[in-house]
């Protein structure tokens, strides 16, 4: 009798022709990558503003809740309104320039409904551009 010998299973992958393939897509892939043109992106361009953005009115909320109004384009100190003038002298400069932005600008211990009641005047005068000043923190 002739002795027969038992097969043992292979228990590794073999990867040999993997490696083949990805060698053959390398290579065409280097092949074919210089002819392939990259897109050009055309990117929007703007129209030059006819007139130079207008600088801002402030309104000083205090630490006492007074109210002032500066124009922030002159050199100008500021005037002390009420709540009432204040609606007054917004209409007036909104009217000569409706464009024109507002900055709200506080102490940050001023409570925040008087920095609310601002914005809601603003905002009942219909004025488009309303925004909060603020410092930046320090390093």
């Amino acid at each position: 009798m002739i002795p027969r010998r038992t097969r043992k299973a292979v228990n590794q992958i073999n990867v040999v022709p993997y490696i083949d393939v990805m060698l053959v897509l390398l290579v065409i892939f280097m092949v074919t990558a210089p002819f392939i043109n990259p897109t050009q992106v055309e990117l929007p361009s703007i129209g030059k503003s006819a007139e130079a953005p207008q600088a801002p009115l402030e309104v000083v909320i205090r630490i006492d809740g007074g109210l002032m109004l500066r124009d922030r384009g002159t050199d100008e100190e500021g005037e002390i309104v009420t709540e009432s003038g204040l609606e007054m002298a917004i209409r007036a400069r909104q009217r000569a320039a409706p464009k024109q932005a507002v900055v709200i600008s506080a102490d940050k211990s001023v409570r925040y409904e008087s920095v609310m009641r601002v914005m809601d005047t603003l905002q009942s005068l219909g004025v488009a551009r309303v925004g909060l000043l603020v410092k930046p923190a320090q390093p």
